[in-house]
């Protein structure tokens, strides 16, 4: 059944400094209707300061983290962040969260990555133990132990100090493989989906779904939010648009992670695209990135974007709208974002 979708303004990170237009786009997507507002980190910007610097000059866009890395922060620090944003934006933060991939977690936070679904599970645990302030937080799990043993020996259980505006924050998982969206499907109240394509949404329900029928699932999918994020570019040139985009899937595809752990190679090959992916992954290791994103297929591109002219976007986005995703994640300047009200929003 067709539903009606709601559109959200992706920031994301950034290398160079903040993206130009940025707060003039913020304001126009609030005006124009869109419903959130998130910002990303990898390893350089992070998700929470700009989040709160851009959501101050707003008043109805959800705020959310697309995403906190969980290895970058403690549970605790986490909890904290998004309380005092919660009380800050009047109730309108999602903490979206990702356990990233060995390179970053390992290379640049200095973390194992191993168990990464336990690790994942132990940390919403605690963030909801802290929300609930039901008493002192106490979590004996193997990742996050709380108090730490040895130490000192002068750690207490402790309960927050501030009442939170919501005990209930949401909290969505960035989440690709079939065993982590499950996950999310389980411990969340939605999940961010960063390479979506509603040609195959029946794989995406059958591993949510895995999550809802858990004993201790928190919601079904009547109430459960799917935040995807899709490349937007409205043109007469698909096969411009395709050139324009190709270098970033290339990098996704080819460069994140290692040749035989790549988590966004993963999407793509379980599409049906394996050969292609390895001819990717192949030119990017080697250094031929040029190479590299010519290979990336346009049949593949227009599967997981909306690319082409508007009459080609409006019957595409029939797909999405029978798909599970009830918010679409676009990026753009100001004209875009208008475009995209009219197309999705109507």
């Amino acid at each position: 059944m067709a539903r009606e979708l709601r559109l959200g303004l992706n920031v994301g990170y950034w290398a160079g400094g903040p993206p130009p237009g940025a707060a003039e786009a913020i304001a126009e997507a609030e005006k124009l209707g869109f419903d959130s507002l998130w910002t990303a980190e990898a390893y350089g910007s992070d998700a929470l300061m700009p989040l709160a610097w851009w959501g101050a000059a707003t008043e109805r866009l959800k705020l959310g983290t697309a995403i906190v890395q969980i290895s970058a922060r403690t549970p605790a620090a986490t909890a904290m962040a998004a309380m005092t944003l919660d009380y800050l934006s009047g109730g309108r933060i999602i903490l979206g969260l990702g356990v990233s991939g060995p390179q970053v977690v390992e290379g640049w936070y200095g973390q194992s990555f191993e168990k990464p679904l336990a690790r994942t599970r132990e940390y919403i645990g605690i963030l909801r133990d802290i929300w609930s302030r039901q008493g002192p937080v106490v979590n004996v799990g193997a990742h996050y132990p709380l108090p730490i043993p040895g130490g000192t020996g002068l750690g207490k259980p402790l309960k927050s100090s501030l009442r939170p505006l919501r005990e209930a924050i949401p909290i969505y998982l960035a989440a690709e493989g079939p065993k982590n969206i499950a996950l999310a499907g389980e411990l969340c109240d939605g999940w961010l989906a960063l390479f979506y394509s509603p040609h195959h949404d029946a794989y995406y329900r059958e591993a949510l779904q895995e999550g809802f029928a858990r004993p201790a699932a928190r919601r079904g999918e009547g109430d459960f939010e799917v935040a995807a994020t899709v490349p937007l570019i409205i043109t007469d040139d698909i096969e411009g648009a395709a050139d324009a985009l190709r270098p970033m899937y290339a990098l996704y595809f080819g460069g994140m992670g290692a040749k035989r752990t790549n988590f966004h190679a993963n999407v793509a090959i379980r599409m049906g695209y394996e050969a292609e992916v390895a001819r990717i992954q192949e030119l990017y290791l080697s250094g031929a990135k040029d190479e590299a994103a010519a290979a990336v297929p346009t049949k593949l591109l227009e599967e997981l974007t909306l690319i082409g002219p508007r009459d080609k976007i409006r019957h595409d986005l029939e797909a999405w709208r029978e798909s599970i995703v009830t918010t679409l994640l676009i990026a753009g300047d100001t004209a875009t974002l208008r475009s995209a009200a009219e197309l999705v929003l109507g």
